[in-house]
C-alpha cells in the first residue's frame, strides 16, 4: 500500500515544482503589472490635474505597486514553504495577512474605482434623482394639501355671507336692514373673500413648480444614463441639481398654510365693532346678535385654525443637496451594489497568496516523505554514479603505490 513514502513520488513532485518555477516568476510578474494598470486608472480618477506631472505621479505610484507586489509575494513564495518549524510559519502567514491588507489598502480599492468607477458615479447620481423626487414630491403634496384649505376659507365664508343676507332681512337680530350686525357679518366674509382669491392664485403658480420640477427631474434621469464620460454628465447634472433645489423651496414658500393660521386667528380678533343704534332697546338686540356672531367666529376661526395646523404639521420635504464625488469615493460608498467589481479587483492582487499555500502544502509533503526513506532509497541513477565516483576518488587518494621501489637513504660521512 502507498502511504506517500514513494521516493518515486517525491521525485514527481519536484519535477512538477521545477517545472512550475520556469514560469511562476513571469505570471507574477503579469499579475503585479495588471494591477499596476488598474491602480493606475483609478489613482488618475482621483487627480484634478491632467497635467504631465500628474501623469508622472500616477504613474510613479502604479509603478511602485507592482515592484512591490512581485517581491512581496516572490518573498513568500520562495520563503514560507522552506520554513519548518510551526513557529516560523505561523510568523511567515501573519506577514502574509499584514501585507495583503497593505496591499488592498495601496491597490483593490483603486483597482475597484477603475472597474466600476463610472457605474458606481451613475449609482450615486441616479440615488440623488430619487432623493429630490422624493423631496419634490413631498413639497408638492404640502402644498396642494395648502390650497385644499380654499375649501374650507370658501365654506366659512359662505356662512357669513349666509348670515349677513339673514341680517338684511331682520331673521338674525329680528331688525331688518343694513345696521351694525350686518356690517360685523360682511365685514369678515370680505375678508375670508380676499384670502380666499389669494390662495386660488397660488394654485397655478404651484401647478407651474411642479411641472418644472418633473421636467429637471427626466433630465437628470436621463442624465445617469446617458452614453460619454461620466464626469461631463455629473456637471450637467450639478446645475440641474441647484435648478430643481430652488423650485423645491419655491414649493415650500408656495404653501398657504401659515396664511390661513394667520388669518384664523385675525378672524375673531379683529373685528371693528360698529357702533350700536341710539335707542337702548335697538341697542341691546344688537349686542346681543354681536356677541353670538363673536361666538360663531370663534368656532369658525378654530375650525379652520385646525386645518391650517394639520397641514403645517405634516412633515416636511428632506433637504437634498448633490455633492460631486469621485469614482474612488463612489466605489466605497456604494461597495455593496459592486461586489463583483471589488471581488476581482481584490483577487489579481491576492491571487499569489494561493500559489504560496500549494508550494508550501507540497513541500511539507516533500518533506515528510525525504523524512521517512532512507537515503540510499530515493537516490536517483545520476547521484548513485557521482556517489561511486567520489568513492573512488578518496580510496584512490588513501591507497598507497606499491609499484615504486624506496629510494636509498644516503648516509652521512661516507665520501669521507
Amino acid at each position: 500500500m502507498n502511504d506517500g513514502t514513494d521516493p518515486r513520488h517525491v521525485r514527481e513532485l519536484e519535477g512538477h515544482l521545477s517545472w512550475l518555477d520556469t514560469f511562476s516568476g513571469a505570471a507574477l510578474g503579469v499579475l503585479a503589472t495588471a494591477s499596476g494598470i488598474y491602480t493606475y486608472l483609478g489613482v488618475s480618477s482621483l487627480l484634478d490635474s491632467t497635467g504631465a506631472l500628474s501623469v508622472f505621479a500616477a504613474l510613479a505610484y502604479s509603478i511602485a505597486v507592482s515592484v512591490g507586489i512581485f517581491v512581496f509575494w516572490s518573498y513568500l513564495m520562495r520563503l514560507l514553504p522552506a520554513m519548518r518549524t510551526a513557529a516560523s510559519r505561523l510568523g511567515l502567514l501573519g506577514a502574509m495577512a499584514l501585507g495583503s491588507l497593505a496591499i488592498i489598502a495601496m491597490s483593490s480599492w483603486l483597482n475597484a474605482a477603475a472597474l466600476a468607477g463610472a457605474a458606481a458615479v451613475e449609482q450615486h447620481l441616479a440615488r440623488t434623482v430619487q432623493e429630490y423626487q422624493a423631496s419634490l414630491e413631498r413639497a408638492n403634496t404640502i402644498a396642494v394639501s395648502a390650497q385644499a384649505l380654499e375649501r374650507d376659507v370658501a365654506r366659512v365664508r359662505q356662512s357669513f355671507q349666509d348670515l349677513s343676507e339673514q341680517e338684511a332681512t331682520g331673521d338674525l337680530s329680528g331688525i331688518s336692514g343694513r345696521g351694525a350686525v350686518f356690517r360685523v357679518l360682511t365685514q369678515k366674509a370680505a375678508e375670508l373673500a380676499a384670502l380666499e382669491q389669494q390662495i386660488a392664485q397660488q394654485g397655478p403658480a404651484v401647478a407651474q413648480a411642479f411641472a418644472e420640477g418633473n421636467e429637471i427631474l427626466s433630465r437628470m434621469r436621463s442624465l445617469t444614463v446617458e452614453p460619454g464620460p461620466v464626469e461631463a454628465r455629473s456637471v450637467e447634472f450639478s446645475e440641474d441639481a441647484v435648478r430643481l433645489a430652488g423650485l423645491i423651496t419655491q414649493l415650500r414658500q408656495l404653501s398657504v398654510a401659515p396664511l390661513v393660521t394667520r388669518a384664523a386667528n385675525d378672524l375673531a380678533e379683529s373685528v371693528v365693532r360698529p357702533v350700536l343704534s341710539e335707542t337702548e332697546a335697538t341697542a341691546q338686540g344688537q349686542q346681543a346678535t354681536i356677541d353670538s356672531v363673536l361666538e360663531v367666529l370663534a368656532q369658525r376661526a378654530a375650525t379652520l385654525g385646525a386645518a391650517a395646523a394639520e397641514v403645517e404639521g405634516m412633515q416636511p420635504p428632506v433637504e437634498v443637496s448633490y455633492t460631486p464625488i469621485s469614482a474612488a469615493d463612489a466605489v466605497i460608498r456604494y461597495a455593496g451594489n459592486f461586489i463583483p467589481s471589488w471581488a476581482g479587483a481584490i483577487a489579481i492582487d491576492l491571487l499569489p497568496a494561493v500559489l504560496v499555500l500549494i508550494l508550501m502544502v507540497t513541500q511539507g509533503a516533500i518533506r515528510r516523505s525525504r523524512d521517512r526513506v532512507a537515503i540510499e532509497d530515493h537516490m536517483t541513477v545520476a547521484e548513485l554514479r557521482a556517489a561511486m565516483r567520489a568513492l573512488r576518488e578518496v580510496e584512490d587518494r588513501d591507497v598507497p603505490d606499491l609499484t615504486e621501489a624506496p629510494k636509498p637513504t644516503p648516509i652521512r660521512g661516507h665520501a669521507e
